[in-house]
This record gives structure tokens, C-alpha cells and sequence, in this order.
């Protein structure tokens, strides 16, 4: 097993659940509220801890009330925090209202986040001792590629998560050997909405691309090799937050124990999130990935 690093945004989810969003300049009355720990970064940090993945996170939290909790959270699923920085101010939130048809609506702070824009000595020292580097795009764009460019020169594999979707920074597609967007950011990222089209552009910058369909499963492609579909397990959707952090932990946790894509690939983790509601929270842990 090597150890897997996530470099990523924390936040805390501040969830409001109302029969109809409001519209400008209205207020609606809310029937449920909940503040859960949230963030990409800590979702996928958490989902390869419980995997048994060997999990370093770096990042920030603040001077707040929420970073204490942010930090319990992580450290709570195994994961090792001591890269997680407490910097002065406040955490991340995401201010998040979900509607009865499903829909979200969010307004995302970084806070904290916003102050990670490179590497010290100690997260590269982390990157190289590691076999795996997991990112996304939460944390500011410099030290997302900053963090890439030095796994690559050390030969440890990253692993890319392009979300919130946005224009690439130049250079880091060239850093990454496994691309795993969502079919909506593939389509964004190539104009093409068909995940084989898209999959086939990607792989002029990545070798390998993975792209998650939700409940049809993922789309796993690489250069010189035939696409290959992966169903996902059937499952009751009981909401879909956290279901891509799921995937790509548990996938990143097999990877991490030397397994093929491929193999790894069978992971149930995303179609079990589902079965439940919330995000970082409703993470599986290893035997129930397993037992699917």
C-alpha cells in the first residue's frame, strides 16, 4: 500500500432544504437544515481512507468555528492532517438549497482555500513519499498545478478531478496520467457532449480518462486501447452528493494497492453513496464497497 495524497478544498456545507428555491429577492421558508463537513477535497480524502487507502490531505482551514470540526472529520475516517493548515479567518462554506424536485443551488466562499497557492518544503516532501496524488479544482489554480508538476517530476501519478469545472491552466493536462471528469465536464472541457468523443479528445493530453456517467457507470479510456463501459451496480438514489468523491477515493485507494484501472474500476463506491443522503458523510466504507 502507498500512501495517496490529497491536495483539496475543505469546506463546510451549509444545507438548506425548501419546497421551491427563491427567486430574486424572495425569501422562502426552509423545512430542514444541516451544516456537514463538505469540500472535494475532503470527500475524496475521507472515501480513500475508508477504502484503506494511507491518506495525507493538504490544505487549509481557518480560525473559525467550522476548521476544528473540518479537521475532527478527517482525522475521524484515518486520514493524516497534519499538512491540513489553520490559517487566520474563516473556513470554506458552501451555502447549498436543494429543492423537492432535487435540484441545487449553491454560493461557494473559499475562505481558507483561497490561501493555498503553492507548495512548502513539507507538501513536497509528502508528494514525494507518496504513490498516488489526488486534485481538483477547489484550491487556486497556481498550486493545483504547482502540486502536479512536481508529482510528475518526482514520478508519482496524479489523478485529476476537473471540478468546479473551468479553463485548464496551461501545462497541467501535461502533468496528469488519469483524467476523471464527469460526463457534463467532459462535454465542457471538449465541446463534445458524447463521453466516447470526449474521452477520445482528452487523450491527446492524458494517457488514461475516466468518465462517470452517474447510475450508468463510468467510461474508461486510454491511448492505443479500446474504451471500455463499466455499469454501475444498481442502487436507490437517495441523493447524489458525494457520489463522484466516493468513485475516485475508493478508485484511488485500489490504485493504490497496485491494482490495473480496470480492476479498480469495479469499485461500487459512487452507486452506494447514493443509496444515502449527504456528502462527505455518507462515504462508504470498505466493506460495504465490497459486499456490493
Amino acid at each position: 500500500m502507498t500512501v495517496i495524497v490529497v491536495l483539496g478544498g475543505t469546506s463546510m456545507d451549509l444545507v438548506a432544504h425548501v419546497a421551491r428555491a427563491p427567486g430574486r429577492g424572495e425569501t422562502v421558508t426552509g423545512r430542514e437544515f444541516a451544516a456537514v463537513p463538505g469540500g472535494k477535497g475532503t470527500g475524496q480524502a475521507v472515501a480513500a481512507a475508508r477504502a484503506g487507502g494511507e491518506v495525507v490531505m493538504i490544505g487549509a482551514v481557518g480560525t473559525d468555528g467550522y476548521g476544528p470540526l473540518l479537521r475532527a472529520h478527517l482525522e475521524q475516517a484515518g486520514v493524516d492532517t497534519g499538512l491540513l493548515h489553520t490559517v487566520p479567518g474563516p473556513s470554506g462554506t458552501a451555502h447549498i438549497v436543494v429543492d423537492d424536485g432535487g435540484a441545487r443551488s449553491a454560493v461557494v466562499v473559499p475562505g481558507a482555500n483561497g490561501t493555498v497557492t503553492g507548495l512548502g518544503p513539507g507538501e513536497r516532501a509528502a508528494i514525494a513519499s507518496a504513490g498516488l496524488l489526488l486534485l481538483q479544482l477547489e484550491l487556486p489554480a497556481a498550486a493545483v498545478t504547482d502540486a502536479a508538476r512536481a508529482a510528475r517530476s518526482l514520478g508519482v501519478r496524479t489523478v485529476l478531478t476537473p471540478s468546479p469545472v473551468r479553463p485548464l491552466p496551461e501545462g497541467l493536462l501535461d502533468a496528469v496520467g488519469l483524467l476523471v471528469p464527469d460526463e457534463h465536464e467532459a462535454a465542457a472541457l471538449t465541446g463534445f457532449g458524447d463521453p466516447h468523443a470526449a474521452a477520445q479528445i482528452l487523450l491527446r493530453q492524458v494517457p488514461e480518462v475516466v468518465v462517470t456517467l452517474g447510475a450508468r457507470g463510468c467510461l474508461y479510456a486510454a491511448r492505443g486501447e479500446e474504451p471500455v463501459l463499466f455499469p454501475a451496480p444498481e442502487a436507490t438514489a437517495a441523493g447524489t452528493a458525494g457520489a463522484g468523491d466516493a468513485f475516485v477515493g475508493t478508485l484511488a485507494a485500489a490504485l493504490a494497492e497496485g491494482r490495473a484501472v480496470p480492476e479498480s474500476l469495479a469499485s461500487a463506491s459512487a452507486a452506494l453513496c447514493v443509496r444515502r443522503p449527504g456528502a462527505s458523510a455518507s462515504l462508504p466504507r470498505r466493506g460495504g464497497t465490497e459486499a456490493a
